[in-house]
């Protein structure tokens, strides 16, 4: 197998695919990434057996040919080449000797026949849906995937396609991150899947502006084709929580209120939030927002916002980050904060199908 490529092109190759390569494996063979030569590009392909993912870049083949490299290395050797002309050639033992204008290495691989092949889709539901409105979807909700692995189902995001609308849910038990699209599908293909967090990280790093993808779903696998790419992933198993119970009813009062200037208060008021309590305070009342944290050891903080807000005073706990995750993820100049009083959830919404719930926290004084 001998081939010539291009240096960015190559790094820009092994960069989309080896986040999947696992640090930890005990199998060599999935720190590697196969390599196969064919026509006029170079296919990539790596795997950690739950996800496993491939791409295409465009190459000079001499000869064609496959083995696998580990990925890592190989991505670190290719940065530092000098010459952006780099040739390649493996010999019959999977051994590659990489030249580009005076550097020289030689670098020992596995066989192709060790690595372990990617989900095939062969009687999988399949639908297309618009690259920009799922890269959409997903910022507004990934971030509340819960990393305690001991609730497993909760270790992704729950994508549910039912009477032509997508809906993807996130949460931890501590806030509820959901969007809701118009998606048009067959009716007898309605279903639920959780798609696991390193899967929704991957396909977050794949996705563009513009262009669709077209997903692809089995029993137990989920695969995405998009932009010469294909990343295909185990489902996770189990039934995800009934979501919708812990959306509160209707809100007693609405404030609306600048996206930036809550996200930067409360940054602010939060670098004095105790680390013991680790909350920030919220207090509504006559057209004023007071947002404080305080900490005994540190000191205290306050900032004060005008909204508009004739209700009665209504004093809330939440955690900072969680209160700024989903305004840093938005992109609208407005959102709204639903209350219903000091003890219920608060509600952030925007104009679209959006909502995150994030429970109080108990704060004495």
């Amino acid at each position: 197998m001998k081939f010539q490529i291009d240096k960015s092109d190559f790094l820009e190759g092994l960069q989309q695919v080896q986040h999947v390569v696992s640090t930890r494996t005990t199998l060599p063979i999935l720190s590697n990434v196969l390599i196969e030569a064919e026509g006029d590009y170079l296919k990539l392909s790596t795997t950690d057996l739950d996800v496993g993912i491939s791409g295409r870049v465009k190459a000079n083949i001499e000869k064609e040919g496959a083995t696998t490299l580990p990925a890592r290395r190989l991505f670190s050797i290719i940065k530092e080449l000098p010459s952006t002309d780099i040739s390649i050639e493996i010999d019959s033992d999977d051994v590659a000797t990489v030249r580009s204008g005076p550097s020289f290495f030689k670098i020992l691989g596995l066989n192709k026949e060790e690595f372990p092949p990617l989900a095939s889709f062969e009687e999988a539901r399949e639908f297309g849906i618009d690259q920009k409105l799922l890269k959409d979807a997903l910022k507004k909700t990934a971030y509340a995937i819960s990393t305690d692995e001991t609730r497993y189902v909760l270790n992704g995001i729950n994508c549910l396609l039912k009477e032509g609308s997508l809906t993807l849910v996130a949460t931890d038990g501590r806030r509820l991150a959901m969007v809701e699209q118009d998606l048009e599908f067959p009716s007898d293909d309605e279903t639920g899947v959780i798609i696991p967090t390193k899967a929704v990280n991957e396909l977050q790093r794949l996705l563009q502006d513009e262009g669709e993808v077209r997903v692809r779903l089995s029993s137990s696998q989920v695969g995405f084709e998009l932009n010469e790419s294909v990343l295909v992933s185990k489902l996770i198993e189990g039934n995800y929580p009934n979501f919708r119970q812990v959306i509160p009813g209707d809100a007693n009062h609405r404030v609306t209120i600048e996206r930036e200037v809550l996200l930067n208060a409360t940054k602010r008021v939060a670098l004095l939030a105790s680390e013991k309590s680790n909350s920030v305070k919220l207090t509504f009342e006559n057209d004023t927002l007071k947002i404080s944290a305080n900490s005994p050891e540190i000191g205290e903080a306050e900032e004060t916002l005008h909204i508009k807000y004739d209700g009665p005073t209504i004093t809330i706990a939440f955690n900072p980050e969680f209160l700024m995750a989903p305004l840093r993820a938005l992109d609208q100049d407005e959102v709204f904060i639903d209350l219903i009083d000091d003890m219920s959830p608060g509600v952030i919404k925007i104009d679209e199908p959006f909502l995150y719930v994030i429970m109080p926290m108990r704060v004495t004084g």
